[in-house]
C-alpha cells in the first residue's frame, strides 16, 4: 500500500544542506517524493512509498541535517502520484 505524505519544514533549513541530505535518507530508505526551498524560507517535501517508509522519513525531518535546526514540521495527507524515484527541485 503507498501512502504519501506533504511536509513543511520550518527553522533554519535553508543553507544548511537540508534538501542533499533529504534526497540521501529518500534513497537509504526506498521513499520516493521530492523537496524543495519554498519563497518564505521553509523547505517543502512529498514523501511517497509504503507507510513504514513515509514514517521513517517524517521522523527524520524532525530531526534534518547537523547544520540544521527545524522548528516545526506541518504534516498533511496528499494523494500519491507514484513519482519515479526522488528528486531536488
Amino acid at each position: 500500500m503507498t501512502i504519501a505524505r506533504r511536509a513543511v519544514v520550518r527553522g533554519r533549513v535553508q543553507g544548511v544542506g537540508f534538501r542533499m541530505a533529504c534526497e540521501q535518507q529518500a534513497d537509504a530508505t526506498g521513499a520516493h517524493g521530492w523537496v524543495r526551498n519554498e519563497p518564505d524560507g521553509s523547505v517543502a517535501v512529498v514523501v511517497e512509498g509504503e507507510p513504514e517508509v513515509v514514517d521513517r522519513m517524517i521522523d527524520w525531518l524532525h530531526e534534518g541535517p547537523r547544520a540544521a535546526h527545524v522548528e516545526s514540521v506541518e504534516v498533511t495527507e496528499v494523494e500519491p502520484s507514484r513519482p519515479g524515484g526522488f528528486s531536488v527541485r
